[in-house]
């Protein structure tokens, strides 16, 4: 299984795409398929037949995933887009913040 710095709930940047500059929420990972879906970043529409959910159908907008390459984690202390070292401790894994030496909780 593929190690990612980035995890759900994780506030990050995106560096490129149509959506590049942008930040939100991490709200799922793809493991496999090494993307995230991220809250309010790549919105694509969607057709659908109306449902319990959706009595009307249409279309709706929903995020797309989007590769983790195309992401950088923003910094706790600066709030701006940064790089992740990993220190182990223990069986512990801490990431923290090129930029500021912060720890990423």
């Amino acid at each position: 299984m593929a190690k990612f710095h980035i995890r759900k709930n994780d506030t990050v940047y995106v560096l490129a795409g149509e959506d590049k500059g942008k930040t939100g929420k991490v709200l799922k990972m793809l493991v496999k398929k090494e993307r995230a879906i991220v809250e309010g970043v790549n919105m694509v529409s969607k057709s659908t037949k109306p449902s319990a959910k959706y009595p009307q159908g249409g279309i709706i907008k929903q995020e797309a995933p989007i590769h983790i390459s195309n992401l950088s984690l923003i910094d706790p202390k600066s709030g701006k887009p940064t790089r992740v070292s990993i220190k182990h401790e223990g069986k512990n894994v801490i990431r923290i913040s090129k930029k500021s030496g912060e720890e990423i909780k």
